[in-house]
């Protein structure tokens, strides 16, 4: 926070789509041998890959600051922060883009059991161009993450609350979640993150597009 120079942008996302299709895929999950689910995929797992995503939607921001200059990435690896005891651990889900909530449930999984059990090495949390930090399951319905160096932004994911919303006039009850974008702004200018902010708000809101 002392050397990366921080402006932030946040947005409300409603996920009742979003719920229902990830309620959908955790149903039809294959059984292994001891018949227990192959994967459950969360919420964090939709927001991993929104993000990826809205990364290759927006290119200018899939990017890092170097002293040379700005590096232009072709690919969306994302980091995922992990509390442990006495710290926080970033590993990194490369080229999420291209894989399926399956399969970022499967490898967060054991990306997160290696980060508690302090038997990371290098190459799982290095690099990146992006990371979500989601407090959530703690009950956090908002805040503000301090970005990761090389990361150039940082989407804090809050808790999904439920709140009435005008529809048509009427009162609905929807099931929303604020996320913020930190950003730092040698890369990414105040335009560039709020594309990057409206292409996940719309990924998340409409998740039949991550299929596209």
């Amino acid at each position: 926070k002392q050397t990366v120079p921080h402006f932030y942008l946040s947005v409300t996302c409603t996920l009742n789509e979003m719920l229902a299709v990830r309620e959908r895929l955790n149903g039809h999950a294959p059984k292994g041998p001891d018949k227990a689910p192959l994967w459950k995929i969360s919420v964090n797992d939709f927001v991993i890959k929104a993000l990826a995503l809205a990364l290759q939607r927006v290119p200018a921001a899939n990017v890092t600051f170097t002293d040379e200059g700005i590096l232009q990435h072709r690919v969306s690896d994302v980091g995922v922060a992990v509390p442990v005891e006495g710290g926080l651990f970033t590993p990194v889900v490369r080229r999420a883009e291209a894989k399926t909530l399956s399969q970022i449930s499967i490898e967060m999984k054991e990306l997160a059991a290696k980060a508690r059990s302090r038997s990371l090495k290098p190459p799982d949390y290095t690099g990146g161009t992006s990371a979500v930090s989601n407090l959530g399951m703690f009950g956090v319905e908002q805040f503000n993450a301090i970005i990761n160096p090389p990361h150039a932004t940082i989407l804090a994911v809050g808790a999904g609350v439920e709140r009435f919303v005008p529809v048509n006039g009427q009162p609905v009850l929807k099931t929303q979640m604020t996320c913020t974008l930190s950003c730092d702004h040698r890369a990414v200018d105040g335009a560039v993150g709020a594309q990057l902010l409206a292409a996940f708000k719309q990924l998340i809101e409409e998740p039949a597009l991550m299929l596209a």
